[in-house]
């Protein structure tokens, strides 16, 4: 462990009040927190609760907006199928927004649950991303798994649709 990693893990234990907040400055916010931990009902913390954020945004657009748009986003490269692809900042936007259109489509909107049942492959990264843009919430479920336990990460999840 490097001094400055341990540095910083002591920081976010110590005070992680002050430390997540120094973080979030990070980060574009449609309307930054005012409130960075809310610990009124243990053990249900809330963090930047009044704080307006997407994921996607932050992971796409801003590089776009920040004139890195042909940038390389997203590099795909398969050991076990050879196959390789390059995406840029715009082009994964573009599939990102045409994937979220297609869940809002299907019905699914903010706070609805989806489960990604897929191969490390860029659609996953795609369908991850087209859930955050319109926020969705998504849960990734290894590939491999049996019928059985997908049936049961499904039933838990209580997830409005698969995409496989």
């Amino acid at each position: 462990m490097t001094k400055k990693f341990k540095e910083i893990y002591d920081s976010s234990i110590k005070n992680p009040e002050k430390f997540w907040q120094e973080v979030s400055e990070d980060i574009f916010w449609f309307k930054k927190p005012t409130r960075i931990l809310n610990k009124s009902k243990p053990p249900f913390y809330k963090w930047f609760e009044d704080g307006i954020t997407n994921t996607c945004y932050n992971a796409l657009d801003i590089h776009i907006d920040n004139g890195r748009g042909d940038k390389t986003a997203l590099i795909y490269d398969s050991p076990i199928t050879g196959n390789k692809n390059k995406f840029t900042y715009k082009e994964l936007r573009e599939k990102v927004s045409k994937f979220a259109g297609t869940l809002q489509n299907q019905g699914i909107k903010k706070g609805d649950r989806v489960i990604i049942y897929m191969p490390m492959i860029p659609e996953a990264v795609i369908g991850m991303l087209a859930c955050a843009r319109i926020g969705a919430i998504h849960s990734v479920v290894f590939g491999g798994f049996a019928s059985n336990e997908l049936a049961s990460r499904i039933d838990d999840s209580k997830a409005k649709i698969l995409i496989t």
